[in-house]
């Protein structure tokens, strides 16, 4: 219901300022232009940072201080800790990089986000920045029409700074207009009760804009000229780091549970540092001064001042809280459930709720072809693993022994009874389709932004994710009759239908191994071999069924049933096989640098 009512709501305010107010026209437009340029500065950082930014954020998994240089430079450059920190939500969604990494980096984030500030305390508001706009957004225009992919990352970006400095500019000569209408200092509060409201108006103001860059920009504007008062300036600024966190919230949604702790991670860290500025703020205010004194910063800049206490705030959160980001990562981990695909799957789970989905594909990194590509490897991954457990189902036996076990011989012996015998269809509308439905859209939605080679490859995982599907569409057909036949009192039949179900393990097995032991150089031989011996088994058994029903030791009926299984499970190993050749040979460095585990291949 508010969701609904905040648009309409949000429209109908600003049409009655329009109409009541032309200056107020002249800073809406200002602020609608510094976003649109922050659009065109982040489509063109995105042709330059795509492999790149995918690149150095593997490279500061290992150390704090690396993560957080990654924080500040990259939300510096990209002038959006929104930006950042949806694109690193993504990244750890995906497996790119750790939650401890990715709280360095949301720290990091906090600080860099306060260059936007120093460049338009030092230059925005006393230079004519219109004047350097009209040649960028002229020259952008040229290049942005250019087919050559870095000529066309550069007009975007020419088009972004320009639209940010207009935006500045009109938000500037907006205030200044508006001074001669009313005086909103007049409203200014002092105390406590100051501070609360306008951090509360700090905040909301960059929930509606989704932009620090933007409250910040209107705050220096208006600090200016007088229409707002120091100290409400500081409180703005102080809001604003609260409300920034919406925009990683919101991306957090349709993110798994890593994404969901790292936007939990940026409220917290950001809720924190707020409330320790307000509580400081006195004190914060006496160094300010300090610090502007000392570097000859005269005592009525206040433009500059704000700038300072933004940095300084920050500074103190990062300080006060990074000794504790051990404790930090381990109490976001105990707040969201699991759902990696290392997990095993536990088929007890299934209580006809809603079906299962995805858990590292995340819109977001369709803008990131390498990153994305990632995601769908181990997506399909996930999908196997799920597969596994399935099949093992089908024939009575329990995917984690299959993992562990040496001896396929005596875990077909010791059958497993089933607590809930649900049919395989169930299984498969609650732990697969929903994971291949999403596969499918995510996979349609990137082909068309991936080179020639990267979209071979995504149609290749995608034929493998088909041949998981067709495995259980096969194994479903042999469900019924494993339960009957490998129960029968007929020896014959139930020592045939053993043989089906140790040739299932034995894929499966060899798959298992394949990937924990990273034997990527043998895969092809290997699987070739099995499939001959997939041949010869289908021969055998032909053989000794004709001999069964010769002697009569089965009656037609069972021969039929086996003839028809027997198809099923060659098809069903056939698929699987097939399939684990893609998932296992794209892109073999990937494994290594994932360091993917026994319960992610199988």
């Amino acid at each position: 219901m508010l969701s609904r009512l905040f648009l309409p709501s949000t429209l109908v305010l600003l049409i009655y300022g329009f109409w009541v107010s032309p200056e107020f026209k002249i800073i809406a437009a200002g602020v609608a232009i510094f976003l649109f340029g922050m659009v065109y500065l982040e489509q063109g950082f995105k042709v330059f940072t795509g492999g790149l930014l995918e690149n150095i954020l593997q490279k500061t998994t290992d150390k704090v201080w690396k993560s957080l240089s990654f924080g500040i430079v990259s939300t510096a450059i990209l002038q959006s800790s929104s930006l950042v920190s949806v694109i690193v939500i993504s990244f750890l969604s995906a497996g790119l990089i750790g939650l401890a990494a990715g709280v360095g980096i949301i720290f990091g984030a906090n600080l860099g986000s306060t260059a936007g500030a120093w460049l338009v305390a030092l230059f925005g508001l006393k230079v004519k920045l219109s004047a350097y706009a009209m040649p960028m957004l002229v020259i952008g225009l040229i290049l942005k029409t250019q087919r050559a992919k870095n000529l066309n990352g550069f007009g975007f970006i020419l088009l972004g700074i320009g639209f940010l400095f207009l935006g500045i500019h009109y938000m500037k000569e907006g205030f200044e207009a508006f001074k001669s209408a009313i005086d909103l200092a007049e409203y200014s509060m002092d105390g406590l009760a100051g501070v609360l409201v306008y951090t509360m108006i700090g905040m909301l103001a960059t929930v509606i804009m989704q932009s620090t860059n933007a409250t910040m920009v209107l705050t220096f504007s208006a600090l200016a000229i007088g229409q707002l008062s120091y100290e409400n300036a500081l409180a703005i600024a102080i809001g604003s780091n609260v409300g920034t966190t919406i925009t990683a919230i919101l991306g957090a949604i349709s993110a798994n549970a890593e994404g969901k702790r790292l936007a939990v991670a940026h409220l917290t860290f950001n809720v924190i540092t707020s409330m320790l500025a307000i509580s400081l703020l006195n004190p914060l205010i006496s160094l300010v001064d300090h610090i502007a004194e000392y570097h000859g910063v005269a005592s009525d800049n206040y433009t500059l001042k704000l700038a300072i206490f933004h940095t300084l705030f920050n500074i103190i959160g990062i300080v006060t809280l990074l000794p504790f980001m051990g404790v930090m990562v381990k109490w976001l981990q105990s707040l969201f459930k699991d759902q990696s695909a290392t997990a095993p799957l536990n088929l007890a789970s299934h209580d006809g709720t809603e079906p299962e989905k995805s858990i590292y594909l995340n819109p977001v990194t369709l803008s990131y072809p390498d990153t994305a590509m990632r995601a769908m490897t181990r997506e399909c991954a996930h999908l196997y693993r799920n597969t596994l457990e399935i099949i093992c189902y089908s024939i009575h036996l329990s995917g984690e022994k299959l993992r562990k076990t040496d001896n396929l011989q005596e875990l077909i012996t010791n059958r497993q009874e089933q607590e809930h015998p649900w049919t395989i269809k169930e299984l498969y509308i609650r732990h697969i389709k929903g994971i291949y439905a999403d596969i499918i859209q995510y996979s349609g939605a990137l082909e068309g932004r991936l080179p020639k080679q990267q979209a071979q490859e995504l149609f290749a995982l995608k034929v493998a994710c088909r041949d998981f599907v067709q495995a259980i569409k096969h194994v479903k057909h042999i469900y019924k009759n494993m339960g009957k036949y490998t129960e029968s009192e007929n020896e014959q039949i139930r020592e045939q239908y053993n043989q089906l179900r140790l040739c299932l393990a034995s894929v499966l097995k060899l798959i298992d191994l394949l990937g924990v032991k990273r034997q990527y150089s043998h895969i092809r031989e290997h699987t070739d071999q099995l499939k001959q011996e997939l041949r010869e088994q289908d021969e055998q058994t032909n053989r000794a069924l004709n001999e069964l029903i010769r002697s009569g030791q089965v009656d037609a009926y069972m021969a039929s049933s086996l003839l028809n299984d027997s198809a099923h499970v060659h098809d069903a190993c056939t698929n699987l096989i097939d399939g684990a050749v893609i998932m296992l040979t794209r892109d073999r460095e990937e494994y290594h640098d994932f360091d993917v585990t026994p319960e992610m291949i199988g």
